[in-house]
């Protein structure tokens, strides 16, 4: 399967299935609370398939799966005459209190799932990487982590995986809050490194605070071995060919792909050969390789010019080398922790985003969902659950948020409600929903933006 066709079908998974979720828990208290439930719909325009129930609930699935419904029985909206036994079962005649549980129940039916799936993840076991520090540079190189550096606690909290330690130590960032990392260095000794994250620029993406902080895992390393060669580029002239193992370029070895391009700008300049020892096969040999200055830097008057080769790495087989299981009863309190500690996670990043200390290009859209979708499912089913997890909680706390047209937004206009004794104006349910409605849009917007960003560059 291509990776469009990939996104577009794990897409639908996630959505299908934390939509439903979310819309059966606003059915499931509407039916509790004695509401009539005209439709249930997942997914919005012409219906695909449509089946009737005995209490008269029309369940729905609809051509455009970007979201769903549930529309209840209202007063307002109904023409003609109609009995007072049949208005019992309208949504407006609810008690405040009720109305309240209806709007809440979705966001709690994600949480509900979001602890649910993480639970899942765990029993099954979640594989990951031990975490090894790889390469290092910058701050973590200043507060002397070193390659093969073993992280083992992150402010006093235990860590057995990459995962672990690269979100905490991420957290830590976004916070800019100073961490203590315990390590176990190349030689066994217990050792502590203090990382002053307080000194971290602000507007940060989260792409930005790793390479600010500058420690990478050491699966992330790439052997230097070439994987490609472009057509016409000053490597095919040279003779260089896929699978060749750089050895060193001028005199200086290459370890690492990461030390080509920083090789290459160190040496080469306007008609300079570069000196490349390549492994081939059984046996070394030499090639006397001329950079070419890159058109698109030269173009965009780049203070400093881009040399190329016109090669490319062979891609990591990274293997993974740790594992995150839990039996079944021990999952339940990390389950609920993890909930707990992502759910925090995600009130701080709105906080900064609201005080204008965090990058609104970390906000994600629809597309990098659906390739998220994708990677994840292709990674097995814990991490796919892990995935599930973190977006269903992302729709339960933006669905919270005090926005018209969102659940966080009725909950608003009951809680003015109870406190002045007599419902919001219909004309000011009306303006809100417009302003709720340009809002959100604005929001969408705004993650698309972000979306063709990522993918141009």
């Amino acid at each position: 399967m291509s990776e469009v066709l990939g996104s577009l079908w794990w897409l639908l998974v996630t959505l299908g299935l934390l939509v439903t979720f979310h819309e059966y828990g606003h059915f499931v208290v509407a039916r509790r609370c004695g509401v009539k439930v005209l439709k249930f719909s997942i997914g919005f325009g012409p219906a695909l398939w449509s089946r009737c129930d005995r209490h008269g609930t029309q369940f729905v699935i609809a051509a455009i799966p970007l979201g769903g419904y549930v529309k209840m029985l209202d007063e307002r909206e109904i023409e003609g005459v109609v009995g007072p036994e049949s208005l019992k079962g309208a949504h407006n005649r609810q008690p405040v209190l009720n109305r309240m549980a209806i709007s809440a129940a979705g966001p709690a039916f994600n949480l509900i799932f979001t602890m649910a799936a993480f639970w899942l993840m765990f029993v099954i076991g979640k594989p990951d990487y031990l975490p090894v520090i790889g390469h290092v540079d910058h701050l973590a190189a200043s507060a002397g982590f070193q390659s093969g550096d073993r992280i083992t606690a992150v402010d006093g909290v235990p860590v057995a995986t990459w995962s672990e330690a690269g979100f905490a130590i991420l957290q830590g960032g976004m916070e800019h809050r100073d961490l203590d990392v315990s390590v176990v260095d190349a030689t066994s000794t217990p050792r502590h490194r203090e990382l002053a994250l307080s000194t971290l620029s602000t507007l940060n993406e989260d792409a930005n605070i790793y390479r600010e902080i500058g420690l990478e895992p050491r699966h992330w390393a790439t052997a230097p071995v070439i994987g490609a060669v472009g057509k016409d580029s000053a490597a095919e002239h040279a003779g260089l060919r896929v699978e060749d193992r750089i050895l060193s370029i001028q005199g200086d070895a290459i370890a690492d792909w990461r030390d080509v391009p920083e090789m290459i700008r160190k040496h080469a300049g306007p008609d300079q050969a570069l000196t490349l020892t390549i492994r081939r096969g059984d046996g070394e040999q030499t090639l006397m390789v001329t950079p070419t200055r890159n058109p698109r830097a030269s173009a965009q008057n780049s203070a400093e010019p881009v040399w190329l080769l016109g090669i490319g790495p062979k891609p990591a087989d990274a293997h993974y080398d740790a594992l995150l299981r839990y039996n079944p009863l021990a999952a339940v309190p990390m389950a609920l922790d993890e909930t707990w500690l992502q759910t925090r996670t995600t009130l701080v990043w709105l906080g900064h985003m609201l005080n204008g200390s965090a990058s609104t290009k970390n906000i994600s859209g629809i597309i990098t969902i659906a390739q998220v979708a994708n990677k994840s499912a292709q990674h097995g089913v814990a991490w796919f659950l892990n995935f599930l997890a973190l977006i269903s909680l992302s729709l339960a706390i933006l669905n919270l948020l005090p926005i018209p047209i969102l659940d966080g937004g009725h909950l608003l206009y009951y809680l003015i409600e109870l406190i002045k004794g007599s419902p919001v104006s219909e004309r000011a349910q009306i303006a809100g929903q417009y302003v709720g409605l340009t809002l959100l849009m604005a929001l969408m917007g705004l993650a698309f933006y972000n979306d063709i960003l990522r993918i141009m560059s």
